[in-house]
């Protein structure tokens, strides 16, 4: 799981992410990590922690938690039940599903008691290093508006990228428009450790293809 640098798919909620498909795309993933042998991992909707933990050898990242305890806390994600569902780990703080910092401290806390690894997602350099205080495994820095984009955060913002870096001392991976072998080069070079990608896998016509050319930019 620590293997550095990591690419982690989100599949988001896409139709293309969703239940036999996101198995699908996470059968592509395991592939394409074996052959060329680099750590891939898959951000997948909760519900779908189960199928893809148990029928793939990837690590596995639930997209959401809450801080709530095992009891009567109706529709909250517990860590307990995520880790015993197959997840290795969580995305926190997503910027389409931001938080408080509160809630971002409640979580990795809860998170590491149940040895589920944390991906803390950050939309500006500067709350990097309050985040790091919490002590997540990674912190992922993604700026709102290139997300989904066709600009890659390592292109358009390569001095906000250097400054997360340089405000943490946790990994630190980037995302948002990471579509290309050059992109991820890039984002390596600026001094992170891995990318966050989701569209650029999930709605492409060939995700094979396009998840080997981000590949070929990790082994540079």
């Amino acid at each position: 799981m620590n293997a550095l640098p990591i690419l982690i798919v989100n599949l988001k909620t896409y139709q293309n992410g969703s239940g036999e498909s996101a198995l699908d795309l996470a059968y592509t993933c395991e592939k394409v990590a074996k052959q060329e042998d680099v750590n891939i991992a898959v951000a997948v909707q909760n519900a779908d922690l189960f199928r893809i933990s148990e029928k793939t050898d990837l690590p596995v990242f639930a997209q959401h938690m809450d801080p709530a305890e095992q009891g009567a806390n109706t529709g909250k994600d517990v860590a307990e039940t995520l880790a015993e569902n197959g997840a290795d780990g969580v995305l926190i703080n997503h910027s389409e599903d931001q938080v408080s910092l509160e809630t971002i401290e409640a979580v990795v806390k809860r998170a590491k008691k149940n040895q589920l690894q944390t991906v803390v997602c950050i939309d500006v350099p500067d709350m990097a290093e309050e985040v790091t205080s919490f002590k997540p495994d990674f912190i992922a820095y993604e700026p709102t508006e290139l997300i989904g984009g066709n600009v890659s955060v390592s292109t358009a913002e390569p001095e906000l990228v250097e400054s997360a870096v340089e405000n943490t001392s946790r990994t630190v991976l980037c995302g948002a428009g990471i579509k290309t072998q050059e992109d991820v080069e890039t984002a390596l070079e600026l001094g992170t450790d891995g990318v966050l990608v989701a569209s650029g896998i999930v709605k492409a016509k060939h995700p094979e293809e396009a998840l080997r050319d981000l590949v070929a930019g990790m082994k540079g």
